[in-house]
């Protein structure tokens, strides 16, 4: 069975497509796990700057989790025991039974990566699909023709989500317009959807990817190592209390300011009025500063002496 997802990497841009079609794209076991690695793979490549996840076809960005029938020998009580046991007694790194794969505050399925991600968003988004572009895209285009936002869960399931749309939604969006979608449980089309706060922008279905692509762009031009901390900075930051969001933001500030080699042309090229150097470099990470030290397999170093 071939892989439900495409992974492509084109210059600092990395591109996560979810690819099942046929079944709106929803997210089985398979794409979860595929999708875990390839967040993992993006984090960890230096030379990716920004991701862009998006739907296979015109029409469903993702339909959520897939909902199937308990497997062969097992009632919807057994299945109901295993996850109540999952998350009484997950595996050691694990969240709610699942590996992790960048930050584990909202589980593998959903993470937040310290690097921006872009959604652009082809069709329908429902359920967990809902859940991606809430925890793990920080910028969202949608398709005018086919994009729909759909909450899902409690007309269709009858519940408010193990997932996070409720927690963040009404946190991204104003009160009454998080209250109206939800309570309705009714969907939203794009412009809809850009009335509210959901999303940037609503665009033909025809310039969709280039319009991601036009952002992604201007994201690459920028710092990578100021890029990733200002995110990072940005949601930790939302939770905090005024004064201290601001001692996290100078703290932030000066390990860019110490540690990225980006910083070093920053006035130089200001002053000379020409494009600055955005290489990502980490300060002392050359060639000239290796002596002793070697990177495992991990890509932590390691040191065989001092000098």
């Amino acid at each position: 069975m071939g892989k439900k997802t495409i992974y492509e990497k084109k210059g600092g841009i990395a591109y996560l497509t979810i690819n099942n079609p046929e079944k709106a794209n929803v997210m089985d076991d398979d794409v979860i796990e595929e999708m875990g690695q390839e967040y993992k793979d993006f984090w960890e490549d230096r030379n990716m700057r920004v991701m862009i996840i998006t739907g296979a076809g015109g029409r469903h960005f993702s339909a959520g989790h897939n909902i199937q029938p308990p497997p062969d020998g097992m009632t919807y009580e057994d299945v109901r025991q295993d996850r109540i046991d999952q998350f009484i007694w997950p595996p050691a790194s694990a969240i709610n039974g699942r590996m992790p794969s960048v930050d584990l505050r909202s589980g593998h399925d959903f993470p937040q990566i310290w690097k921006p991600v872009i959604g652009a968003v082809n069709g329908w988004a429902a359920g967990a699909g809902l859940y991606t572009l809430l925890t793990t895209t920080d910028i969202r285009i949608g398709c005018e023709e086919h994009a729909r936002f759909y909450f899902a869960l409690l007309s269709n399931r009858g519940g408010i989500g193990s997932g996070p749309t409720v927690t963040r939604l009404i946190r991204q969006i104003p009160y009454v317009h998080a209250m109206k979608m939800l309570l309705t449980d009714s969907p939203v089309d794009a412009n809809e959807a850009v009335r509210m706060n959901l999303i940037n922008e609503a665009v033909p279905h025809d310039q969709l990817m280039a319009r991601c692509e036009e952002i992604a762009n201007r994201i690459c031009e920028m710092p990578p190592i100021a890029v990733r901390f200002l995110k990072e900075f940005l949601v930790r930051g939302a939770d905090m209390n005024t004064d201290q969001a601001w001692h996290l933001q100078w703290v932030f500030n000066h390990l860019v300011g110490q540690h990225s080699g980006d910083s070093d042309d920053a006035t130089p090229a200001f002053l000379e009025k020409r494009q600055r150097d955005v290489s990502g470099d980490v300060r002392g990470d050359s060639q000239n500063d290796t002596v002793g030290r070697n990177r495992d397999e991990r890509g932590f170093l390691t040191y065989d002496k001092f000098g």
